[in-house]
């Protein structure tokens, strides 16, 4: 949750003299041109006229070619006309694209063209000898200069630290407009192994942004497929409904909600991205008779450059996602910080993590590839999982094994009064360790139970310096840690199954544990020189303090 107040005090009373559409029939005959060709030819013309645009010509469908009209998968949104479909012009061997729209369905404001088809003028002619002046674009010096909200967007809405901010901002900034937005919710596409999108909602009254992650699962749901976020995500444009009219159209459960709450109008618009992507925003007014045109055609100027304000975020969200994804938090981080050349990297005192699955070479040969990746997923999820959620670091995933450090500090820290974080850093990849066994046990318990083969595994703790940072070619690089401790760890390892024990850990660690550690003698590692004393966790007493724990928990 963010907290951001809400400084808004209510609104002035909305006045429809800005922003407006108006219908004017046409009784001249206009054609319409376009490759030699004659699309459309009408004497029954209706000339839509809308603030700060040239006039619209739409043509009764009886007067036009539909012959040479192929349907295609655009759909446009305009809050106070709906939704529009569009058709391709094909002429001879050419082709001119979504360049026929109609609105089969308006709203009120539009009604008068239902049915009706236009074209846009700068891919046709209209042939009428008085048709050209009023074609014409409006002469206005400031084309925006009557839209409350232009002045936010291009000064202030770019300074917007986050999504949260910059919809409580949109949604102050209307307010004080004179816009009745009682609710605003933003609910912006991102890219993340866990999420579909984040919803970040603004309600009148309320001193708190609502925002919520939505799992990839929801897009499965009922509650998803019946919500209007769904035709919307299908490409289909937006939707809008009046709820203080007599027998409200509530197809929708958020409708049923709104309705209820005493909200007046709803709007549901697409947001697209030039990726292709769509987000979306969804408003609702508090105010008797809803939003106005005027309110909805100040808001629908500004939502191609809003658009690209929630695209940067976006982009940059996805940017983090995938970088904590791949990289890790932490790593994620430096990365996006700057730290992306080869070479670039710092030293850092940590705890080195290095697990790995026992007998994975017969596994994978014992079953197909799929079962064997979901097996290895499951295994990684037991490990990483542990570690990710004691506050390490997972930097690499080697096959069936993990590297992971818990970062202490730079190498200094070691020296000057980091005893207390090396403390903690042993204490969280000791509890890791706790919680990993934990879960394998239960994987192996359903193994078990329907005649599998139990999974083994090795973990190997050790303490020291390393270098992190990008190692590779110029334009493929890997961000890990390199040094001799990492070395070590994977040693220490690979003694796990030599010595018979599920976990090792180093005379280094050991120093700076705070649990009580079983030596297993002075042990020569591969490809170190000197011995190295090793201990084990006693995970015997483990199991009995944990018994004993639960046991003072239950009732006697």
């Amino acid at each position: 949750m963010s907290a951001l107040t809400d400084t808004a005090v209510g609104i002035p009373e909305e006045i429809s003299t800005d922003y407006r559409i108006e219908l004017e029939p046409c009784d001249r005959r206009i054609t319409v041109r376009w490759n030699g060709t004659v699309l459309a030819d009408s004497a029954r013309s209706i000339v839509l006229h809308e603030t700060r645009h040239p006039p619209v010509f739409y043509f009764p469908r009886e007067d036009v070619r539909r012959d040479l009209l192929v349907p295609t998968a655009l759909h446009t949104h305009c809050p106070y006309k709906g939704n529009a479909s569009y058709w391709s012009v094909i002429s001879g061997d050419t082709r001119l694209e979504n360049a026929v729209w109609s609105y089969e369905s308006p709203y009120e404001e539009a009604l008068g063209i239902a049915g009706y088809m236009a074209f846009y003028p700068n891919l046709v002619r209209l042939h009428d000898p008085g048709a050209a002046a009023s074609m014409a674009a409006p002469d206005v010096k400031d084309a925006m200069a009557g839209n409350p909200l232009v002045p936010w967007l291009l000064r202030t809405a770019a300074d917007s630290k986050d999504p949260a901010n910059l919809v409580r901002d949109l949604a102050l900034q209307m307010r004080a407009a004179g816009i009745s937005v009682g609710r605003l919710w933003l609910f912006m596409r991102t890219l993340h192994p866990e999420s579909v999108s984040t919803r970040y909602g603004w309600r009148l009254g309320e001193p708190e942004m609502d925002i919520m992650a939505a799992p990839h699962e929801i897009l499965e749901s009922e509650a998803y497929i019946r919500s209007p976020l769904y035709p919307i995500f299908q490409g289909a444009g937006g939707v809008r409904r009046r709820l203080d009219i007599e027998n409200p159209v509530l197809d929708f459960p958020i409708l049923e909600e709104l309705h209820e709450e005493g909200m007046t109008d709803y709007v549901a618009m697409p947001l697209m991205f030039s990726d292709g992507r769509i987000s979306a925003l969804t408003l609702a007014s508090d105010r008797a008779g809803g939003f106005s045109t005027q309110s909805l055609g100040h808001l629908y100027e500004i939502l191609p450059v809003f658009g690209r304000l929630v695209e940067v975020h976006a982009q940059r969200q996805n940017a983090l996602n995938v970088l904590n994804t791949y990289l890790g938090r932490q790593t994620g981080e430096r990365v996006l910080q700057g730290l992306i050349k080869r070479g670039d990297g710092e030293p850092v005192h940590a705890v080195i993590w290095f697990c790995d699955l026992r007998d994975s070479t017969a596994l994978a040969d014992s079953m197909s590839q799929q079962d064997f990746l979901a097996l290895l997923n499951q295994f990684l999820e037991c490990m990483a999982g542990a570690v990710l959620d004691q506050g390490g670091e997972v930097l690499r995933f080697i096959g069936d094994a993990v590297l992971a450090i818990f970062p202490i500090g730079h190498p200094d820290q070691k020296r000057a009064g980091g005893c207390e974080k090396t403390r903690s850093a042993c204490k969280a990849a000791v509890a890791a360790v706790i919680d990993a066994r934990r879960r394998v046990a239960e994987v192996n318990a359903q193994r078990t139970a329907t005649g599998r083969t139990p999974l083994g595994w090795g973990v190997g703790l050790h303490l020291g310096d390393v270098t992190y940072g990008n190692i590779g070619t110029p334009s493929r690089l890997e961000f890990t840690v390199i040094g001799a401790a990492a070395n070590e760890a994977a040693r220490i390892e690979s003694m796990c199954k030599t010595l018979g024990y599920p976990v090792l850990i180093s005379d280094a660690f050991a120093e700076h544990c705070e649990s009580r550690l079983e030596s297993v003698g002075r042990q020569r590692l591969k490809g170190v020189n000197k011995r190295m004393a090793l201990y084990t966790l006693p995970f015997a007493d483990l199991d009995t303090s944990a018994q004993a724990v639960a046991g003072a928990d239950e009732p006697g």
